[in-house]
């Protein structure tokens, strides 16, 4: 996938992004508690490098962090930072490629890289160059925060769909599933990503397309201990409370 679809895909879906849910603010204070948890206590500095809306960002700036935002789509970055104000917590956010993050070395306590973003990194070599960029960012010791699919099952039986998700707000009802196409190498899937919103009466279908690289735990741990983290460690959801499984990671120094 080209930065420029992936930028699309998540341009195309941010307008639409919270109807994912089945309350985006209830969900922000859910998803902000269990990461908060694995964190220090205290006004840690915060970098969300994968923020879309910010159903992270806010929630952690809403618990009293001090968070930054970034993401590769523009729309999702400026939408995150009008919804923070709306809500009176303030998250300041930038249009940026996590494999080139625009802030000072050692800026931060914390990265967070969630929802599954890295998966759109298609090469090791792009992988490295973001957790590089995550660990240039963070102070010596710092935390790195980062929640992937499950992926060690699903290389293994290569499902074809995800079940249906139904939320419900003000505007009705709304179904929210991808259709999976895995690659030869049985690493690498397109994803149809599809919603079915009410119209006139009936159902219109929006779809859109993007590419992911389905990461072992192995992979992603061989990734980030070369990117120079140490103490990493695995948290399930049943845990920790979170909808995916989560790294913790310390940048050494």
């Amino acid at each position: 996938m080209t930065d420029t679809s992936a930028r699309d895909f998540y341009d195309s879906l941010a307008p639409d992004y919270h109807r994912i849910f089945a309350d985006w603010d209830a969900s922000m204070a859910r998803q902000a508690a269990a990461l908060g948890a694995l964190m220090e206590p205290g006004p840690l500095r915060i970098l969300d490098c994968s923020c879309g809306i910010g159903t992270q960002a806010i929630g952690l700036a809403l618990a009293g962090r001090r968070v930054v935002g970034s993401d590769l789509s523009p729309v999702a970055a400026a939408r995150a930072a009008a919804e923070a104000s709306d809500r009176g917590a303030p998250v300041p956010t930038a249009a940026a490629d996590m494999r080139q993050l625009p802030f000072a070395s050692s800026a931060f306590d914390v990265v967070v890289c969630a929802d599954n973003s890295l998966a759109h990194l298609l090469t090791a070599p792009d992988v490295a160059a973001a957790l590089a960029g995550m660990r240039r960012v963070l102070r010596d010791g710092g935390l790195l925060l980062l929640t992937v699919r499950d992926y060690d099952e699903i290389r293994r039986t290569r499902p074809g769909a995800t079940p249906p998700q139904v939320s419900e707000d003000p505007e009705g009802r709304m179904v929210t599933f991808q259709l999976w196409h895995w690659h030869e190498d049985g690493e690498r899937y397109d994803q149809e990503h599809f919603q079915l919103v009410p119209a006139d009466g009936d159902w219109a279908v929006r779809v859109r397309r993007a590419t992911s690289w389905a990461l072992t735990r192995a992979q992603v741990e061989e990734f980030v201990t070369g990117a120079g983290f140490v103490d990493v460690r695995w948290h399930e959801p049943g845990a920790v409370g979170f909808y995916q499984p989560v790294l913790t990671a310390r940048a050494s120094g």
